[in-house]
């Protein structure tokens, strides 16, 4: 395990040592939490960017999609346990 130093004004140290003793951690503990979870986010959001970009390449590729309407019926009718067909792509009209 290495050793990283970062600087920190006091207010902000003062902050950490509060919330970490709220949440029952070390400082360290604390600091090294919240880094995780920030580069677990930042992970997450280039994910979806990149599946975001896949799906909007496809769109443009075979100009077909599934109407907004369409989708928000079958995730409505999913959200209550219900087992709808999917809703099929159509050419989009311009």
């Amino acid at each position: 395990m290495s050793t990283t130093t970062i600087r920190l004004d006091d207010d902000l140290k003062e902050r950490i040592s509060a919330a970490a003793d709220l949440a029952g951690k070390t400082a360290h503990a604390f600091i090294v939490d919240a880094i995780a979870r920030t580069v677990d986010q930042v992970e997450a959001e280039e994910e979806l960017h990149r599946i975001a970009e896949k799906r909007w390449a496809k769109l443009l590729a075979t100009g077909s999609s599934v109407p907004w309407d369409d989708a928000k019926k079958y995730l409505a009718a999913r959200g209550r346990g219900e087992k709808p067909v999917k809703p099929t792509a159509r050419k989009l009209e311009h």
